[in-house]
């Protein structure tokens, strides 16, 4: 509602300036239907700017005030310079002297806006006051890996929107996926491609905030790949996404937060108690004799002493013991009784 009233406030602000056009001196009154042309100019040159403001849906607040800093700063640098270099320039009168400033003035401001832009990422601006401060939205910035987008459970964890932190997707990581999708072993291609798949399923929902980050920071150079996303988080202060076991390690010593996917999924399985019952069919044989091997639902692998002989059966088994480890939970348990042959 307040945005209609304002527009309506901005169409009657622009014929009250075309009606006062109207009444100026220099405005020719004839022939008769000049002031109509220019009251119906006004009146058109509003209605397209409330249309550009309607089609361009969503604005950033961050590429607005990098414009707005950028041309302030532009036109403050044009004005000092000119007074500095005005024993220099060629008289007031002449014609070069008024087309000088301008063109100097161009320059700068597209200079200035041109970096605000390209550095937005690094800094914020809060108006009216300027808060240099690196950007931090929600928590921290979550910066994923190429392993993890590749994974795809990352795209079902966001899509709960348990997590509100800004995902950064660097463009090397892109680059890397890339690779993999052009390459001639099929297993790795396809991987690559459901990569790059699950990347473009993130960046087309409305709700998932997540942006590429494409500068190259100097010592990101002859660096690899996990090397550049610790750099970016620690830069960044975010943290780093992954399921790669080394990658995680290497975050952890250069004081680093990582969010691993494995640990999360693991956390997220339910606990069993030794006594407790369950049900798990035996899918094959262990590597000790007389033990079968079954899985739960959500993948944990369950050791059933004395489960052997049942193999294709559903089983009940009394829960010995739980082992976690970083590669997952095993359960073990005896055996009870067949509930389904």
């Amino acid at each position: 509602m307040a945005l209609v009233v304002l527009r309506s406030v901005f169409v009657l602000v622009a014929a009250g300036i075309g009606y006062q056009l109207i009444q100026a001196d220099f405005l020719p009154k004839e022939p008769a239907y000049v002031p109509w042309i220019v009251m119906g100019g006004m009146i058109l040159l509003a209605a397209a700017v409330i249309a550009i403001d309607v089609l361009v849906g969503r604005k950033r607040l961050d590429t607005i005030t990098a414009v707005y800093f950028g041309l302030l700063i532009g036109l403050l640098l044009t004005y000092v310079l000119t007074i500095a270099l005005s024993p220099m320039l060629p008289d007031r009168r002449a014609p070069t002297a008024t087309w000088m400033p301008l063109i100097l003035g161009m320059v700068l401001c597209y200079t200035c806006i041109s970096i605000l832009m390209q550095t937005k990422n690094d800094f914020r601006f809060i108006i009216p006051y300027v808060e240099f401060a690196k950007e931090i939205k929600g928590l921290k910035p979550y910066i994923l890996d190429t392993s993890v987008v590749i994974d795809g459970r990352i795209a079902d964890v966001v899509e709960t929107h348990i997590i509100d932190n800004q995902l950064i997707m660097p463009q090397f990581v892109i680059a890397e996926l890339q690779t993999i999708a052009d390459s001639n072993d099929r297993l790795r291609r396809s991987r690559g491609r459901r990569g790059l798949d699950i990347l473009n399923r993130l960046r087309s929902d409305p709700k998932i905030d997540m942006q590429i980050y494409d500068r190259e920071l100097p010592q990101f150079a002859g660096q690899p790949v996990d090397q550049k996303l610790v750099l970016l988080a620690k830069q960044l202060d975010g943290k780093v996404v992954t399921n790669d076991y080394n990658l995680n390690k290497v975050a952890k010593l250069h004081d680093v937060g990582v969010i691993n996917l494995n640990d999360l999924s693991n956390a997220l399985k339910p606990i069993f108690l030794p006594g407790e019952t369950l049900e798990v069919r035996v899918i094959k044989p262990g590597e000790e004799p007389g033990q079968g091997i079954g899985y739960l639902e959500d993948g944990t692998m369950v050791v059933i002493e004395e489960g052997r002989g049942h193999v294709g059966d559903l089983v009940a088994a009394t829960v010995t013991s739980v082992l976690q480890t970083s590669a997952g939970r095993m359960v073990f348990g005896k055996y009870n009784q067949t509930v389904v042959s």
